[in-house]
C-alpha cells in the first residue's frame, strides 16, 4: 500500500500503459481518477476497479476540457497529490516532409500541449501544499529517434526536457517531476508505430530490444509506482528508460 492516502490522475489511463499504471495505483491504496478521451472506457474501468477509480472524460489538448478535469477531481479528491500525463498519439511511419499538418497538429496538441495544461491547472495547489509528484510518459524514441517517426520523436524529447525543466523550477517547492521513456509495447499504438502489424514487422523491433521483448503496461506500472511513491523522494528530474537495453 506504498500509495495510500494518495490521491492521482492518469491520463489516457483506460488503456495501455494508463491502464496499467491506473491499476497499479488503486491496489497500492491510491484514489485514482482515469481521464480518457474514451469517457466509456473509462467509465467501464472504473466499475471494475470500484470506489478507489473515478472516470473523467477529457481531451487533454483542449484547455476548457482539462480545466473541467480538475475541477472535478478537485470536488472529488480533494488536493492532487500525483499527476500522470500519459495520453500520447502518433503518426504513421512516415518521410518527415511527407506527415500532414492536421498530423503534426494532432501530435503537437496531444503529446506537448497537454503538459502545459495540466501543469498550468494542478502546479499552483501543488505549489501552495509544498508536495506532489509529477510524472511524465515519453518514450525512447525522445532519446534513440528511429526513422520516419520524426515529429514524434520530436515531441517525445520535447517531453524529456519540459520534465528536466519542470523539475529544477519546482523542486525548492517540493514538487518532484520525473519521466520513464518506455520501449514499444503491446498497446493501441504499436500498430501506429510499426505501420503494419505483422511478424516480420514484429521480429525486425524486437532485434532492437535487447531483453528480446515489447514493454508491458505492467513494467510500465512498476517504474511509474516507484517513481510517484514516497520511496522515490530524492528523485527528481530523471528520465527513467524502461526498455529493455534499447537505448544502449
Amino acid at each position: 500500500m506504498r500509495l495510500k492516502g494518495k490521491t492521482a490522475i492518469v491520463t489516457g489511463g483506460a488503456s495501455g500503459f494508463g491502464a496499467g499504471i491506473v491499476q497499479k495505483f488503486v491496489a497500492e491504496g491510491a484514489q485514482v481518477m482515469i481521464a480518457d478521451i474514451n469517457g466509456e472506457a473509462a467509465h467501464e474501468m472504473a466499475e471494475k476497479l470500484g470506489a478507489n477509480a473515478l472516470a473523467q472524460q477529457v481531451d487533454v489538448s483542449d484547455a476548457t476540457s482539462v480545466e473541467a478535469m480538475a475541477n472535478a477531481a478537485t470536488q472529488t479528491f480533494g488536493p492532487l497529490d500525483i499527476l500522470v500525463n500519459n495520453a500520447g498519439v502518433t503518426h504513421l511511419p512516415t518521410p518527415l516532409e511527407d506527415v500532414t499538418e492536421a498530423d503534426f497538429d494532432r501530435v503537437f496538441n496531444v503529446n506537448m500541449k497537454s503538459v502545459y495544461l495540466t501543469a498550468r491547472a494542478f502546479v499552483p495547489q501543488m505549489k501552495d501544499r509544498g508536495t506532489g509528484a509529477i510524472l511524465n510518459v515519453a518514450s525512447t524514441a525522445g532519446l534513440s529517434p528511429r526513422p520516419n517517426l520524426n515529429w514524434y520523436n520530436a515531441s517525445k524529447g520535447w517531453m524529456i526536457t519540459a520534465t528536466k525543466t519542470m523539475a529544477v523550477e519546482l523542486a525548492p517547492s517540493g514538487v518532484r517531476v520525473n519521466a520513464i521513456c518506455p520501449v514499444a509495447g503491446e498497446t493501441p499504438l504499436l500498430k501506429s508505430f510499426m505501420g503494419e502489424d505483422t511478424p516480420e514487422m514484429r521480429a525486425k523491433f524486437l532485434s532492437t530490444i535487447p531483453l528480446g521483448r515489447f514493454s508491458t503496461p505492467e513494467d510500465m506500472a512498476n517504474a511509474a509506482l516507484y517513481l510517484c511513491s514516497d520511496e522515490a523522494s530524492m528523485i527528481t528530474g530523471t528520465a527513467l528508460e524502461v526498455d529493455g537495453g534499447r537505448c544502449i
